[in-house]
């Protein structure tokens, strides 16, 4: 498998470090589809602020070359880093008030609650003749 370079968005503020690494990983229609979605939206909320790229990297306490990978929708990029400048920037993430979202974890928890706390496949063959 011949090896690409790749930059390492996390490194530093000019990102001048470079990684070998295997061929990307793929990624489905769906998870290329929702990153587009949300770096769209996160540019178009930028521009629509008045924002430079650099003002939102800086209070997002991220390298602007960081931001572009999040805005062109690169899936490296920590999930953290892109819901915190899509905050910064206006989007709304999943629903309208952040008030919203203790009741939905209460609810997830509960249900979690119910559930075993860890999945496992037996290990030998299960008779089930009885």
């Amino acid at each position: 498998m011949a090896a690409s370079t790749v930059i390492n968005p996390f490194h530093d503020r000019d990102c001048s470090q470079r990684e070998t690494a295997v061929s990307p990983r793929p990624y489905s229609r769906l998870t290329t589809d929702a990153l587009k979605l949300l770096s769209a939206q996160v540019r178009l909320a930028r521009k629509q602020r008045g924002m430079t790229e650099l003002e939102l990297a800086e209070r997002a306490g991220i390298a602007r070359s960081t931001l572009q990978l999040i805005e062109k929708g690169d899936p490296r990029v920590d999930i953290g880093l892109v819901f915190e400048a899509a905050t910064l920037a206006g989007v709304t993430l999943f629903i309208a008030e952040a008030s919203s979202f203790g009741p939905q974890i209460e609810r997830l928890e509960d249900k979690l609650a119910l559930l075993p706390r860890s999945i496992r496949r037996p290990k030998g063959a299960v008779n089930d003749e009885f």
